[in-house]
């Protein structure tokens, strides 16, 4: 049975004087979830904008996508995480990944270490932050962390904690995500370090069956099912157009892929209405991504978005 259809909305700002009312629009359309990323430069603070949207809300879940492992200590994710959770009433959902954006590290001036070494460090801080959630002490001793006695991070009910969100584009870091998260994003891989004319590639029909095979490994060398798995998936530009013949053509163009692979791409939903609605219900058949995020500069774009795509696949 597939996971019934979610949409989330990633933001990095808002104007600081309709900051409210622009989450508030976004619960009222329908849609699940308000995301932010974690980076540096021009964006507000993930964890700042999502306690606050938070609270200015009802219904609509709150998540990175996602914190960077590097930019602050597991310690610190465990007891800001388990904080927001409660303050949400349990609508948060605690996104995790092992870092990509070099210009953030050099910006900062932290070491941007290769991605096996990022993935290690990502694998001991799900533990120390999941144990944290639950335990009342946490020990923790591994290659890049070493934790002795650390308090439980807040006073969650039994069987109440944040949602584990972990996304990537590559086998370690998605049986990873198989083994810890509950919700997997599938993105493409980015070993430069940026986005280059090749990233947007890694994520037609057969990269992306190739990625959630990764996840399924990882998920039945820890004992667990896919069907206790959300699949996710980012998507960069959104067109509703009954003719999406010349943006599917200039995406092809600066991607290097053909017309049809960037009509099959998750990163891009492009077309009417009723194929974009299509398109998903079949990916969701072939791959089991359920869980649509897209951008969320564009309010025009977001209320046809919900009235045309959201409510017809959720029901809302």
């Amino acid at each position: 049975m597939p996971h019934p259809f979610r949409f989330g909305v990633q933001l990095s700002n808002l104007p600081s004087d309709r900051w409210v009312e622009r989450i508030r629009q976004l619960e009222a359309q329908g849609y699940s979830t308000v995301f932010w990323p974690d980076h540096f430069g021009n964006q507000w603070d993930p964890m700042t904008a999502l306690a606050a949207a938070a609270a200015v809300t009802e219904r609509l879940n709150v998540g990175a996508l996602v914190y960077d492992v590097d930019y602050r200590h597991p310690v610190v994710y465990a007891k800001s995480s388990a904080t927001l959770h409660l303050l949400s009433q349990g609508r948060s959902e605690f996104g995790l990944g092992a870092g990509w954006m070099q210009s953030d590290y050099d910006e900062a001036g932290l070491r941007f270490d290769r991605p096996g070494v990022r993935i290690a460090r990502l694998a001991e801080a799900i533990q120390i932050i999941t144990s944290m959630w639950t335990q009342e002490k946490t020990s923790f001793e591994g290659e890049h962390y070493t934790i002795r006695d650390v308090a439980r991070a807040a006073p969650l009910a039994e069987g109440q904690r944040p949602k584990v969100l972990i996304g990537g584009g590559g086998p370690k870091i998605l049986g990873i995500a198989g083994r810890h998260a509950d919700i997997v994003g599938i993105n493409p891989a980015l070993p430069e370090g940026r986005v280059t004319r090749q990233t947007a590639a890694d994520s037609v029909p057969e990269r992306v069956s190739q990625k959630i095979d990764w996840v399924r490994a990882g998920a039945e060398a820890a004992g667990r099912s896919m069907d206790d798995i959300e699949l996710n998936s980012l998507s960069f530009m959104v067109q509703i157009t009954d003719d999406p013949a010349p943006i599917r053509g200039m995406l092809a163009g600066n991607t290097g892929m053909t017309p049809e692979e960037v009509a099959d791409c998750p990163l891009f939903l492009t077309g009417s209405a009723a194929e974009i609605r299509d398109r998903l219900e079949k990916r969701r058949e072939t791959t089991g991504i359920s869980y649509i995020v897209i951008q969320g500069q564009d309010e025009a774009l977001l209320e046809q978005f919900a009235r045309d795509v959201v409510g017809p696949l959720s029901g809302k």
